[in-house]
Order: structure tokens, then sequence, then C-alpha cells
């Protein structure tokens, strides 16, 4: 039986995750141009449902995403701004029925009104309608492209709640965006245009305000000249962000590990970490206490605590829900 979600909700306070999913049967199906419509799309689901990218990848079968989904506003959203945010995800020649069903309702009002309403904002500002949703948009998409029926996903994402604060979400950040790296595809991220690293650099603003929401405490609201230094010593573990060079080898990373010596950051994050993605849960121990306590039924009936400590490098005040004894850290491949 499939461990329980992790998916936590408050009023008051925006939660995170790393989200991953992958193409059924693990097929290579995407190619360039698949690629390039899944960044529309990502952004398309981001506009409509108020949660945030913060950075994501994509690969030939699965797709990683770092995701900010906040509480819903305290005023509720206005007619006019929920079209607003349909535009965003429908195409044009769908929006006059969208628009006339709203027309309708308002004429009636009361509870016709309400309900119309409320099946758009349903999907707002939570985290498994906005993953429904850009699986389903990009299966449509994808198999009207290549002839196809069926389902496109595994029938589950993948989910490790994040705790929102920028020494857990940095680290999380960029092993995402260092997928192709592991996976041998590029040396640097910035030369793989399918990651949110890539598109901050090309300079994309939505990417590089992802990005400063995790390194700055100032409301994401930092100049990429800061910002992208900053990113890029934690992405190589280096001093300058005009220094090109692929990091830490695998074969210095494997001479590492098998002597049981203790990895550093930029070496652990050559790595396929199964923490960000078998976790349950990633910060600091309160945190991960926090999240025992808010969701038991994700733990065993004889855990007396939640946070675990990490194996294998220098992990600093970083805790996961789960010891994942077994391979816990893996030097081969993306993932």
């Amino acid at each position: 039986m499939p461990r329980p979600r992790v998916v936590l909700s408050s009023p008051t306070s925006s939660y995170h995750y790393h989200c991953i999913s992958r193409v059924v049967d693990r097929n290579f199906v995407f190619g360039t141009h698949e690629r390039d419509v899944f960044r529309k799309i990502l952004r398309q689901v981001e506009g409509f449902s108020g949660v945030r990218v913060l950075t994501w990848t994509i690969l030939s079968n699965h797709f990683h995403v770092l995701l900010e989904v906040p509480p819903a506003p305290e005023n509720p959203l206005t007619d006019a701004q929920i079209l607003d945010r349909c535009r965003s995800l429908y195409p044009r020649g769908a929006m006059p029925k969208i628009e006339w069903e709203f027309e309708n309702a308002q004429r009636l009002g009361g509870a016709p009104l309400e309900r119309v309403r409320a099946r758009y904002l349903r999907r707002m500002w939570d985290l498994s309608e906005f993953m429904k949703t850009l699986k389903q948009k990009f299966t449509s998409w994808f198999n009207r492209e290549h002839d196809r029926v069926g389902t496109l996903w595994e029938s589950r994402f993948k989910s490790v709640i994040v705790e929102g604060r920028w020494h857990s979400l940095l680290k999380v950040a960029a092993y995402i965006d260092l997928n192709a790296v592991r996976a041998g595809i590029v040396g640097d991220p910035a030369d793989y245009r399918w990651c949110g690293y890539s598109e901050a650099v090309a300079g994309d603003r939505p990417a590089r305000r992802g990005l400063a929401a995790i390194l700055d405490e100032m409301n994401g609201r930092a100049d990429w000249r800061d910002i992208g230094p900053r990113y890029r010593k934690v992405l190589f573990g280096i001093g300058e962000a005009s220094t090109v060079r692929t990091g830490i080898s695998p074969e210095e990373v494997a001479k590492v590990w098998e002597a049981g010596g203790r990895m550093s950051l930029a070496q652990l994050l050559r790595c396929r970490i199964r923490y960000f993605t078998d976790g349950l849960a990633i910060g600091s121990e309160s945190f991960i206490e926090r999240v025992f306590r808010a969701v038991p039924a994700a733990f065993s009936e004889t855990r007396r605590s939640g946070a675990r400590r990490m194996r294998g490098g220098e992990w600093g005040e970083l805790r996961s829900a789960r010891a994942l004894r077994v391979r816990a850290i893996d030097l081969g491949g993306d993932g």
C-alpha cells in the first residue's frame, strides 16, 4: 500500500513541496519540442493556480518542480480576477464560453454564481490540483501531437514537503537544477535550457523571481546580480559566478563514498539523493517534529519522534522524516 502523501495547509502560511512525476513505463518520450511545450504549460498553470514555481527541470522521462503553495487570500477573488486567471490557462477560443458562463451566473446570482466560482476557485492554491492540471493539460497536448490515447504519467506523483527557509529550499532547488549534470547531459546547468536556473541565466523574470524567493528574505525583490552568484556558489561549490567548470566529477564522489568519507554539499548534489525524493519531509529538526505531530498517519505507530539524521555528508542542521538506510545516496544517474 502506498504511503499517504504529506500535504499540509494553513489559512496564514505557505508550504513548499518538491514534486516528481515520471512517464508510465519510464519511456524516454520527451524531445526538444515536448520540453518546450511543458515549460509553457507549467507557467500557464502557475498563472492560473496561484501556486508559485520556484525552480523546475524536465528530462526525457520525468520532471521535478519545487513549489510554493500559499493560502487562499483573505479577500476572495472577484469574478474579473478569476477570469483573468482563466486567460492564463485556457486557449483564446475557450474563453467566450467561460465568460458567458460567468455572465449567465451573475444574472442569476446567489447559489448558481457561487457554484460557478467554486468550480474554479477549488483548483487554486492547492498542490494536488496544480499537479493534476499540469499533467492533464500536457497529456492532452502530447496525445494530440503524437496521435496516441491513454495515460502518459505514472498514476501518482511523489512529493516531499520542504521547510520554507532558505537553508532547506536552497539545497533542494540546487538538486533539481543539477539533474542534467547528474545525468551527464551537460557540465553546467546553465547550458540545459529546460530548468529554472538556465531560464534565470537567460533573463526569464519568473525564473529569477523564483530563485530570488529562495535566497532573499525580502520577498524575492533582490537583484539578479546578487542572486545569480550566490546561487551558483551552491551549484558548484565555487567562489565566482564567472568560473566555468563541471564541479565535482563522479569519480571524485565515488572515491570519497567508497572510503567511507563524508561528502561536501557540492559532492552530494552530484549524487541521487533519495532524501529529497523519498524522505517525506526535509528541514530542521523542529520543522520535521511539527510535521510528525501534524500527520501521524504518515508514520508507523511505533515512531516516537519525526526527525532523522541524514547520512553520507555535511548536511548541517538539515533532517529528514525518513531514515532511508538503503541507498540513501546513490552515485548513479539522475533522479
